[in-house]
């Protein structure tokens, strides 16, 4: 089963889940969402990620419909309607890290609405609240082993992101700067500010080691507050490590010892290269390797009932 789709409550087969053309998520990007995943079958960090969506909706505005208990329950009944058993469930795929097999991600989205044309929030009525459950999408069990490429890309030659504190569907900054990562054989992109400082990824948190401390960018910086970067910068504290919260220039990451990214889907990856050069000894570091153990048994342990 590739997909399920919840519109509103109502199941849709994928090929007829449409909206309005008038829907301000499709017409302005007024709408706000998250991204969730599951281990064994259940929505990881699911309350923070439903905590989110609501600190987003509140700083645009946005009256959510439902109350936090019903999208929550939502987001259980299209992850269980999308996981068959037996031999209706699709085959992983040869190159897939064992723990990601068999999961789901979810997109909870939630728009302003349809209404007349026109940027005046009080057109708009009737919120959509849409959820879409599909097997999970994550790198390879390579790129954790090897490590992957990422690329600065500076905010003149994509735009200015997003607004930083709320996860809208206003994205076009993050996906010129990812076209730019691809058309350089890279994973990611990572943005820079136009102080010269870098945030985050067009898709993820980054953080750097050096001299065995972590450091990652802080939230005033202007970034997104990371589910999984919060739970990464606990278990870099549980394990003793010095964790910083600065700005790093760009420099400081191509001198890095270590490099790694942090989302949902990803959990800990590493970068092994920046642009042309490696990073560090070109492998996947020591504390990059041991936050991702560390992470993997707090998902194991969700998973199985913990």
């Amino acid at each position: 089963m590739p997909a399920v789709v919840s519109i509103d409550g109502e199941r849709v087969p994928p090929e007829r889940a449409v909206v309005s053309v008038f829907d301000r998520g499709f017409l302005y990007g007024d709408s706000v969402y998250e991204v969730l995943r599951t281990y064994g079958g259940r929505a990881f960090e699911g309350e923070e990620h439903l905590s989110r969506l609501a600190r987003s909706a509140e700083r645009i505005g946005l009256a959510l419909p439902w109350p936090r208990e019903r999208l929550s329950a939502e987001v259980a009944r299209v992850v269980a309607a999308s996981r068959p058993a037996g031999p209706d469930e699709e085959p992983p795929a040869p190159d897939a890290a064992p723990w990601n097999v068999g999961e789901r991600t979810v997109r909870l989205v939630v728009t302003r609405g349809s209404g007349e044309l026109g940027l005046d929030p009080a057109l708009a009525a009737d919120p959509k609240v849409i959820l879409l459950a599909l097997p999970l999408q994550a790198p390879p069990l390579a790129a954790y082993r090897q490590g992957v490429g990422a690329v600065i890309v500076g905010e003149t030659a994509v735009g200015r992101p997003r607004e930083p504190s709320a996860k809208t569907g206003a994205h076009l900054a993050h996906v010129l700067a990812l076209r730019q990562a691809r058309a350089a054989g890279a994973h990611e992109a990572l943005t820079v500010d136009r102080d010269g400082f870098v945030t985050e990824g067009a898709s993820s948190n980054v953080f750097l080691v050096q001299g065995g401390a972590v450091t990652t960018p802080p939230l005033d910086a202007g970034l997104l507050p990371g589910v999984t970067r919060a739970v990464v910068l606990a278990l870099a504290r549980e394990a003793g490590l010095t964790v910083r919260e600065a700005r790093p220039r760009p420099e400081a990451l191509a001198g890095a010892d270590e490099l790694f990214l942090t989302s949902t889907a990803r959990e800990i990856l590493p970068v092994t290269r920046l642009g042309d050069r490696p990073v560090g000894s070109g492998a996947p570091g020591e504390v990059t390797r041991l936050l991702h153990r560390r992470f993997r048994a707090r998902a194991d342990a969700f998973a199985r009932g913990g």
